[in-house]
């Protein structure tokens, strides 16, 4: 029994292909603005990675905000309980999932792979991968550099605005008056994971967490929401893949 799932995203496209509950092979790459297109490119990379041809898989299940223009799909499933699948087949006593991702950010209580609640932030980029993208491109930083970063902070300096132009605009200003780079990213990283932690305390905080999506290879964000928790995160090897995995897993149950 093999199954894909695909995950759309908002900035990239996940794809992991499961044999029996063996991982064959996965993809990430950014999205292109044709995403039925990425969708089809992104199955046919990891197909290769696989060592497989198409007509070998069994079910194919879309995911993510992009889901329903992935046409040759078998089925389309939220992002929500892939995401809860994915990560309690990865960590079987998975409580609670913290994903953030390009756009969106979301905090899901589960049990047994399954949804208890969840909450969601996708409509103001504070909390997600786009505040630090930004945040970065001010500081004249690359993306990569910014968890590194932060871990080096002798303090965190306050970061007040929970609104991303109000909070760039801190940045600058911290900067102008000569304060440390890495002062000013721990402040950043503290700001998220407050964010991240507040909805988190809205659907209930049951352990163990995991914690998903790109912002999940920010050492400085995953330091930051553990400090808040008071309490380590579980972080899978590769965070990105974990909604397109549980789209996989499910398809497989499904059939």
């Amino acid at each position: 029994m093999i199954s894909a799932g695909i995950d759309i995203g908002s900035i990239t496209a996940k794809c992991v292909i499961l044999k029996d509950n063996r991982i064959l092979g996965y993809r990430i790459m950014r999205v292109k603005p044709d995403l039925e297109l990425t969708a089809r490119e992104v199955l046919k990379d990891t197909l290769e990675i696989a060592g497989i041809r198409r007509e070998e898989i069994d079910v194919i299940i879309a995911t993510g905000y992009g889901r329903n223009m992935v046409n040759f799909a078998d089925k389309r499933i939220t992002e929500i309980s892939c995401h809860a699948m994915g990560s309690s087949f990865l960590i079987p006593n998975t409580g609670t999932v913290i994903d953030i991702g390009g756009q969106d950010s979301k905090v899901i209580a589960v049990e047994n792979g399954k949804v208890l609640d969840f909450v969601m932030n996708d409509k103001c980029a504070a909390g997600t991968g786009r505040f630090i993208e930004v945040i970065a491109v001010a500081l004249g930083l690359k993306i990569e550099e910014i968890g590194d970063l932060a871990l080096r902070a002798t303090e965190k300096l306050k970061i007040s605005s929970t609104c991303t132009v109000f909070a760039e605009s801190e940045v600058v200003s911290y900067l102008s008056a000569g304060e440390k780079i890495e002062n000013i990213i721990a402040g950043v990283c503290d700001a998220i994971a407050g964010r991240i932690v507040s909805m988190a305390s809205r659907v209930g905080i049951r352990r163990e967490v995991v914690l998903t999506g790109g912002v999940a290879k920010n050492s400085g964000v995953r330091r930051a929401i553990e400090e808040k928790l008071g309490f380590p995160v579980k972080v899978p090897e590769e965070p990105q893949i974990v909604g397109a995995l549980g789209a996989a897993v499910l398809g497989m149950r499904q059939v």
